[in-house]
């Protein structure tokens, strides 16, 4: 626990995030509530229609749009939920930052109508969707990278890969630089 407490404070290195990924909560369902009515989950979960009208899901944000095993679209969900399609490759190199802030928008966008619950899906559930997820949590929360980790961590296993977690740390040194500078 020292060593969360000294990363709280400071800006953590690849590693110190790796150690952290690695503890905590060691597994996950096909999708699990990670933050109120926001859901983080995996291909099998979103090819279930019927499970997700079972949760209540109105907006599906698939971070996997177009890949072979990740077919998403408005057309598949049909008009009970809103469909938003991120075409990200789960590589270090795919420059998912891109993505953050019209992720993070649409899922705050989501979240404040009255009854809506939203479905992040990739396709294990726990590299580009957790990354987009730790993104909103950090631009609307408020969160620091280390606390959004803690937080999804609460309810499901996460592990986005090097270069998303480099991508994360820059938007997280981004915010501290604003709050530093006010």
């Amino acid at each position: 626990m020292e060593t969360v407490d000294r990363i709280l404070s400071e800006s953590p290195s690849i590693e110190e995030l790796e150690d952290i990924l690695h503890g905590g909560q060691l597994s996950c369902n096909h999708v699990d509530e990670v933050w109120p009515n926001l859901f983080l989950g995996d291909m099998y979960m979103s090819h279930d229609r019927y499970g997700l009208w079972r949760l209540g899901i109105t907006h599906v944000l698939n971070a996997a749009h177009g890949k072979m095993c990740c077919k998403g679209s408005d057309d598949f969900y049909g008009t009970t939920v809103k469909y938003y399609g991120v075409p990200a490759n789960d590589l270090p190199t795919f420059d998912i930052s891109s993505f953050f802030y019209p992720s993070a928008h649409y899922i705050h966008d989501a979240l404040s109508t009255t009854g809506a619950k939203v479905f992040v899906h990739c396709a294990v559930g726990v590299s580009r969707s957790a990354a987009l997820v730790l993104a909103y949590l950090m631009i609307y929360c408020n969160y620091s990278l280390v606390d959004a980790i803690l937080k999804v961590k609460e309810r499901r296993w996460i592990f986005p890969n090097r270069g998303f977690l480099k991508q994360l740390m820059t938007l997280d040194n981004e915010f501290s630089y604003k709050l530093q500078s006010k």
